[in-house]
């Protein structure tokens, strides 16, 4: 995670720290290209905090750290989780010119919940910024996760992996919410692991190149093994 460990949002869901970031680290691609090195990693992914008070959103952090493990680890892969930079195009341009190998950026739950558990988010300019990196022909693949068990009902997870396919996602995570404490959105309901694999089922019948889909499924899991299977 680059940018710091403090996050511009303060999403109900998240255990991130929210306030006021430090400046940011210009040492920071190098340093982590160096332990991603030194790790012998052949996949490496790179996600942030959200950085609402930077003028590019933190696009050129990213681009800047891809370059920066390009140079050490020229054949390893470089998946890139991002913010939706305010849905400014121009700061996923920057990224993109990264040539980063997956676009990922999470959905994290249906439309209807934005406003209570991704604040300061919108359902829209998130399909706008996977739309944009999936149309912009500069990345392989783009990639999306959402959280169940917030309070969406199936009907609402099935229309979100319409519009995610309908903005070119072409690999997608679903995993089981657990709140990180009791200040937290609570858990609404456990999705039992029959209902993950009806829902995989059903994603792979929408398109999706690759689903990964089960109650302790994160957004980085096999994330290498992703890429090959999608056709990367």
């Amino acid at each position: 995670m680059i940018l710091g460990d403090r996050c511009t949002r303060d999403c109900r869901f998240c255990a991130v720290e929210h306030g006021t970031p430090r400046p940011v680290d210009e040492s920071e691609p190098a340093r982590l290209a160096s332990a991603a090195a030194a790790l012998g990693l052949s996949y490496v992914v790179i996600t942030s905090v959200t950085r609402d008070d930077l003028g590019d959103g933190g696009a050129l952090a990213f681009a800047r750290t891809i370059a920066a493990v390009r140079n050490e680890l020229p054949r390893a892969g470089v998946e890139v989780l991002v913010p939706d930079f305010g849905g400014e195009r121009a700061a996923v341009d920057v990224v993109l010119d990264g040539t980063p190998d997956v676009f990922g950026h999470n959905v994290e739950t249906v439309s209807r919940l934005y406003g209570e558990v991704r604040l300061g988010a919108d359902y829209g300019r998130t399909l706008g910024v996977l739309s944009h990196a999936a149309a912009s022909g500069e990345v392989a693949h783009v990639k999306s996760a959402l959280m169940l068990g917030l309070g969406e009902t199936r009907a609402e997870v099935d229309r979100t992996l319409d519009d995610l396919r309908g903005a070119g996602v072409d690999i997608v995570y679903m995993g089981q919410y657990l709140a990180p404490s009791a200040d937290h959105r609570p858990v609404a309901r456990y999705v039992h692991p029959d209902e993950f694999d009806e829902l995989a089922e059903d994603a792979r019948r929408k398109g999706f190149g690759w689903v990964s889909a089960g109650p302790f499924v994160r957004s980085s899991y096999m994330a290498e093994q992703a890429v090959g299977f999608a056709g990367g």
